[in-house]
């Protein structure tokens, strides 16, 4: 995921603290991500910065 977007792994963690990010679910100490969240988020993202 991180790979994807070309952030840190930490920047995710910020991310979900703040809930800015796109959903996750926490399993032991990592989070994972359902990939139709994340191209919903993404897509979201998009249309916010081309109104």
């Amino acid at each position: 995921m991180s790979i994807f977007l070309g952030i840190p792994v930490a920047t995710l963690y910020q991310w979900r603290h703040a809930r800015t990010g796109p959903p996750a679910v926490k399993i032991g100490r990592h989070l994972r991500f359902d990939w139709i969240d994340v191209e919903a988020w993404w897509d979201s993202q998009k249309a916010e910065q081309n109104p």
